[in-house]
């Protein structure tokens, strides 16, 4: 199968772009265009241990994202487990510091099955959720591990699947099935019975950074009578106001990024939109003036005496702004209106911003550490160890682990890892991300704060198999042909994205560069502390996997200690062959790949003295 070249890459991101602007035209024309509410949902938490339930029937795909966990809202205003967690349990865990509660899915080992040793951790690729794990009770790699025995649980890392910010998550009833300790234990967690959707508010991402802003280039209209031409001046201080708050806030989240370029950037277009406001060119040098001023204030650390000057400030932007009124004929009409509606612009940005402002640093630091914690309090073993597999990224973060062990000489806590499809060094592969690079410019990705890659995803999807068949290279990075059954990989396709943060993207991209994947300062190169690692690895790869191909995955292997690691690349010259996602859910897997990883999980999974 060819890769794909560039020319194909920027014609499938104009068709994907082409099909999401259409998708969301057409929806404008049906409905008023206003982003989502972000989800308040009422969860019901208990400690009380219960038997697994029968595995559910088989779920129908989901025509979105954001339907599928509509639906998981619904369930939790009704106190029952989602429909969307297919799981034997819910858990919610708090990450230490934030305000996240991150999602795990649990599913318990029935009776009959082998005795294990450890617990196994599975984590996800960049953007997905824990569906990909659990496509149906006829595909699902964690149940199958879990019939090996396996305590299974799979995380979902902030922003991905069910897992949210503890705001949303107003849990009721809680004292009515918790015991009393449970309260004083900071680190304790709810196991769910109803749990909230993600706060994934790839729709609102996509109206307010995809679809072009035209508001800017109409013609403002304006008023010829002369009667009537007086500025409605009330409106001022409410102005100065909502202006101030909204450069104050400015400064504040300009404090948390000393060196992130986009708030600058964002300032600068906040500013370049209002001087438009101004029709008096005797004006626009004072207007100037007073915006320099402010984006100098905005770059201080942030005082009362700061806060003093950018409210006198933006009195002062305001005023020019109604002076320009007065030496104009006819004059502008609705300019409150039109400054007001910039403001409110300005506000989102920066909510989209502080929402999505993490990277893959916080996954590895925070998240993973925060999980692991607590599976080993669910399921105790004897040497505080536990089992793990990562697919794709999830494969990349255990790399990253067991590097900084090596790195501290610290005891690992894991007592085997697998990694499915992932290299920490994509420098010498063919990878289709590759061609993604040079538009991974950092300040120009950071002007978008997330990608809604599942809002992306869904709705070019649809298209993809129809004439002219642009966007059917999309299908080749996810699964080979005939690998997966149609109707599981819609459903993949339709419920297992999620809206990524540029800050991971950008770091993520270290790996196709010189030395390999780093941490968020550039100080820290994971791949030259592998050779000190001691834990066993086995790294599986795909033979058509466009993203990571075996070449990716040889590349990191190679620095691992020989006794501790085994390479193996599926599929063969005749078929059937297995692309990026194959590994975990294509359909010859569950008889080539998965024993393959049950054997190796078998033979560490004992305990150490």
């Amino acid at each position: 199968m060819p890769l794909l070249h560039a020319a194909n890459l920027r014609v499938l991101l104009a068709g994907a772009a082409f099909a999401h602007l259409s998708s969301h035209a057409t929806t404008c024309a049906s409905s008023p265009c206003t982003p989502p509410p972000l989800p308040r949902v009422r969860a019901f938490a208990t400690y009380r241990a219960s038997p697994p339930p029968p595995p559910p029937p088989p779920q129908p795909a989901s025509p979105s994202p954001s339907r599928a966990l509509a639906s998981a809202n619904a369930a939790c205003e009704q106190g029952a487990k989602p429909a969307i967690c297919t799981a034997d349990e819910l858990h919610y865990v708090p990450v230490p510091g934030t305000e996240w509660r991150l999602a795990l899915w649990r599913y318990r080992p029935p009776p009959e099955a082998p005795k294990r040793n450890h617990p196994l951790m599975l984590l996800s690729g960049v953007a997905t959720n824990a569906i990909g794990f659990d496509l149906s009770p006829g595909a699902s790699f964690a149940r199958h591990m879990s019939m090996q025995g396996f305590d299974t649980w799979i995380v979902e890392v902030r922003g991905a699947g069910l897992s949210m910010r503890g705001s949303e998550l107003a849990l009721a009833n809680t004292s009515s099935e918790m015991s009393p300790s449970s309260f004083s234990d900071k680190i304790s967690t709810q196991k769910i019975n109803g749990a909230g959707s993600a706060q994934d508010d790839s729709t609102c991402l996509a109206q307010n950074f995809e679809v072009p802003v035209v508001e800017d280039n109409f013609e403002v209209p304006v008023v010829e009578d002369k009667d009537i031409v007086e500025s409605n001046t009330s409106e001022e201080p409410q102005l100065v106001t909502k202006l101030s708050n909204a450069l104050a806030r400015l400064g504040d989240t300009f404090s948390g990024y000393v060196k992130d370029s986009r708030l600058r950037s964002i300032a600068d277009s906040f500013f370049s939109r209002v001087s438009e406001l101004v029709p008096d060119a005797s004006l626009t040098n004072s207007l100037e003036e007073v915006s320099e001023k402010i984006l100098g204030l905005l770059e201080l650390p942030q005082t009362s005496a700061i806060s003093d000057q950018i409210s006198h400030l933006s009195q002062r932007l305001v005023n020019i702004l109604g002076e320009g009124q007065q030496n104009i004929s006819p004059r502008l009409f609705g300019w409150q209106e039109r400054l007001s509606a910039t403001i409110e612009d300005l506000q989102k940005q920066l909510e989209l911003i502080i929402s999505y402002d993490w990277d893959f640093d916080h996954y590895l630091e925070e998240d993973v550490p925060a999980a692991m914690n607590y599976i080993k309090q669910q399921s105790p073993t004897k040497d505080g160890k536990l089992l793990a597999i990562g697919h794709s990224m999830g494969g990349i973060l255990l790399y990253a682990m067991v590097s900084k062990c090596g790195f501290e000489g610290a005891e690992p806590e894991l007592a085997a890892i697998v990694t499915l499809a992932s290299s920490v060094d994509y420098t010498t592969s063919n990878s289709s991300l590759k061609l993604l690079l040079p538009l991974a410019d950092p300040a120009e990705m950071l002007r978008v704060p997330a990608i809604p890659l599942g809002t992306l995803l869904s709705t070019t999807y649809p298209i993809s198999s129809r004439a002219p068949y642009i966007l059917s290279l999309l299908r080749s990075q996810i699964s080979s042909k005939d690998m997966m059954d149609p109707e599981l990989l819609s459903k993949l396709v339709l419920n297992n994205f999620c809206t990524v943060p540029a800050k991971v993207l950008l770091q993520l991209t270290t790996a196709f560069r010189d030395g390999g994947l780093r941490n968020r300062t550039g100080t820290f190169l994971f791949k030259q502390h592998l050779h000190k690692i001691k834990v066993p690895v086995l790294a599986l790869a795909g033979d058509e996997d466009l993203i990571c191909p075996p070449e990716a995955v040889y590349e990191t292997v190679k620095l691992i200690p020989q006794h501790l690691v085994t390479y193996k690349v599926f599929g063969k010259p005749e078929g059937p062959h297995y692309a990026h996602y194959d590994l975990v859910g294509g359909r010859k897997a569950v008889h080539e790949v998965y024993p393959c990883i049950i054997e190796f999980l078998s033979q560490h999974d004992e305990v150490s003295s």
